[in-house]
């Protein structure tokens, strides 16, 4: 819908798909400037944290887990971490490694939802996975069966592909089998060819020509490329313990929207896949890193749009992953280490498929939460989405109203953010004051 005064124009696109959650952007120019630029997420507070407050730490895993429909796992592993530091727990051995292989089946289901069915229509020229089926048919085949796959991991660790109900403090309330294990090989086998083909495919797209000066941050581990546990580093020089993270991160409140801003002394900062592969391409596999390598791209990769890449990338390396930890797999010889309850504080950060995820908790001596605060990735990314918008629509405005906002779109979705864990974001308006 346009709206137009002598004073004003606005454009109001209604609510589209490939985006999770529910939002609006506001732009304003005046005389052919950019004055704002406006991300609103209007979906009122969901309160998690203060639910959480008064629940006992066993109840934490399966609350936190409905945060997200498409990345529980993130949210009940960095609450299992934060608790087990106040616990003084470590997880290692077998359990260790299948919180890596549930972790694997999140990234691979939910990088798989967003290349094929989210992004990939935007560079293809269709408004959805659906029409893009028509004319793409094997394409949007592959890239279900590749979420199958990932979800079919996180159903047999978890109970269900989503909202998993089997992780706990200490592990795990099951834990499967060998045989078990070994009966997802063939699948992740095929998989994994199929996801060498499709960064092949993403690299080949038109890219525009789009390189802001980004500061990317992540988590890094000594010798494994980072899912729940590591150092938090930028690409400018920081490297600190995650829990001096609110010493240097921070959250504010911005008056158009109902989400909080995080940025990092200051400034916005990138985080997710693209930040990732930058500050830890080399814990990639040899192969992982070849294929990258085949691709022709640059490291570091600056270009927002080439966050389909490094998805890609990431796809293929929780495959291989997934593959070599099911191959070593010998079962633990009980689902979970014994939990002996204390009073404290905890802090924890692992790497949601959009970016780091920090958990905060405080307990009290009989188990209770009396605090928490979580950090996701898409709070982080939004200041750094504004800049991005900023600095890319001066090269649209001289197109109709209709064409800005769909680029407008097409800037937001290579973040691929998660705004409520629901299925629709952009409301676009754009004002243009004569």
């Amino acid at each position: 819908m346009a709206e137009e005064t002598s004073q004003t124009r606005i454009i109001s696109v209604g609510t589209i798909a490939r985006v999770e959650g529910e939002g609006a952007l506001r732009v304003t120019v005046k005389a052919g400037t950019i004055q704002d630029v406006e991300l609103k997420i209007f979906e009122p507070p969901r309160f998690f944290e203060a639910f959480l407050q008064g629940r006992h730490y066993g109840e934490v895993p399966d609350i936190v887990a409905r945060i997200c429909g498409i990345c529980p796992v993130a949210y009940q592993m960095s609450a299992v971490h934060a608790i087990e530091q106040i616990f003084g727990l470590h997880v290692d051995g077998a359990l260790r490694d299948l919180r890596r292989l549930i972790y694997c089946g999140e990234w691979i289901e939910s990088h798989a939802l967003h290349v094929f069915m989210l992004q990939a229509p935007d560079f293809l020229g269709y408004e959805s996975g659906i029409a893009m089926a028509k004319d793409h048919a094997s394409l949007v085949t592959r890239g279900l069966r590749l979420k199958k796959a990932g979800n079919a991991i996180m159903t047999l660790l978890g109970g269900r592909s989503v909202h998993p109900v089997s992780v706990k403090v200490g592990g795990f309330s099951r834990v499967p089998s060998r045989r078990e294990l070994d009966a997802l090989k063939n699948e992740l086998l095929w998989a994994r060819d199929a996801a060498v083909e499709t960064v092949r495919w993403v690299a080949g797209f038109d890219y525009p020509e789009f390189t802001p000066d980004y500061t990317c941050v992540a988590l890094r581990h000594p010798d494994e490329y980072p899912f729940n546990e590591g150092r938090i580093v930028t690409g400018t020089g920081l490297d600190i313990s995650v829990d001096e993270f609110e010493r240097h991160f921070s959250e504010h409140q911005v008056s158009y929207s109902s989400a909080l801003h995080c940025t990092l002394q200051g400034a916005p900062y990138l985080v997710g896949p693209l930040a990732r592969v930058n500050l830890n391409h080399d814990r990639l596999p040899h192969a992982v890193r070849q294929v990258l390598a085949d691709t022709g791209l640059s490291l570091p990769l600056r270009n927002p749009f080439h966050g389909i890449v490094a998805r890609s990338i990431e796809l293929l390396y929780a495959l291989e992953e997934s593959l070599r930890l099911i191959e070593r797999y010998d079962s633990p010889p009980e689902p979970a280490l014994p939990v002996v309850v204390r009073p404290g504080i905890g802090m924890a950060c692992t790497e949601a498929p959009r970016g780091i995820l920090y958990h905060r908790y405080r307990v009290d001596g009989d188990g209770v939460i009396r605090e928490a605060k979580i950090v996701p990735p898409t709070s982080q990314n939004q200041g750094r989405i504004e800049q991005d918008l900023r600095l890319f629509l001066p090269r649209v405005l001289d197109r109709s109203n209709e064409e800005a906002s769909l680029a407008c779109e097409r800037v937001i979705r290579c973040y691929d953010p998660c705004i409520s864990c629901a299925t629709h974001f952009l409301n676009l308006e754009i004002r243009r004051d004569q």
